[in-house]
């Protein structure tokens, strides 16, 4: 059964919010655990780089333990999405975003009680960067299946490079700038909520991206499985 004309409609939307999840987890992992990216792997290569160069305040360890995690989250999401025909992908991916609640969630339930100032020495750092990596990792293999442009909820440069690029200055025809732009401020919003909770507590952080990846899966179920009314 194709997608309906309303979860077609939806999905945008709960693809927003988990951009801003996107956020929020980076903004916990680099400001808490050890100036490491566990969403964008971008930002992680170039740090893990940089660790390599023995820059002082990064680890080889840490940025590996996201790389790695990552992968497996991906490899995870592939196996999902890969049983989806073009009609089901948005149910199947479903089943990948609510892996990555039950990864945030653990991560938050592990973060309980962890303070930043003991990172050194400690395993609870590559625990929450391995949770936080694995649910990333397994959201971007299902967004990269849906394919729904500009929505890619973790990588911005080519959304910013659209804005500009088609935008009426360049001679465009501004295609799809209402998305680009809410991809924009969702990451923003995302990011500096993320930083300001993680202030106070690195788990009610996490518990806050738990919470809205969870309503966007939910929103997105409850789109597929009403019918629209004729």
């Amino acid at each position: 059964m194709a997608n309906s004309p309303t979860t077609e409609k939806v999905t945008p939307y709960a693809l927003l919010g988990l951009t801003a999840v996107t956020g929020v987890v980076d903004a916990v992992s680099f400001l808490s655990l050890g100036r490491v990216f566990t969403a964008n792997m971008t930002g992680n290569i170039v740090l893990l780089a940089f660790a390599t160069a023995h820059v002082p305040g990064l680890s080889i360890a840490r940025s590996l333990t996201a790389l790695s995690a990552f992968l497996v989250g991906a490899i995870l999401g592939g196996r999902v999405m890969a049983r989806a025909n073009p009609d089901s992908q948005i149910r199947f991916a479903l089943q990948a975003f609510l892996l990555e609640v039950a990864f945030l969630l653990a991560a938050s339930f592990c973060a309980i009680g962890y303070r930043a100032d003991l990172l050194e020495g400690s395993f609870q750092p590559f625990t929450l960067i391995a949770l936080t990596a694995l649910a990333m990792g397994t959201r971007n293999a299902a967004v990269k299946k849906l394919a729904i442009p500009d929505l890619t909820t973790t990588v911005l440069t080519l959304t910013i490079t659209g804005i500009g690029a088609d935008s009426s200055i360049a001679n465009g025809n501004n295609p799809r700038l209402a998305r680009r732009v809410g991809s924009v401020a969702a990451m923003f919003l995302g990011a500096a909520l993320g930083a300001v909770v993680t202030h106070y507590s690195i788990s009610a952080a996490l518990e806050l991206a738990t919470a809205i990846s969870a309503v966007c899966s939910v929103v997105l179920f409850r789109s597929v499985r009403t019918p629209d009314k004729r």
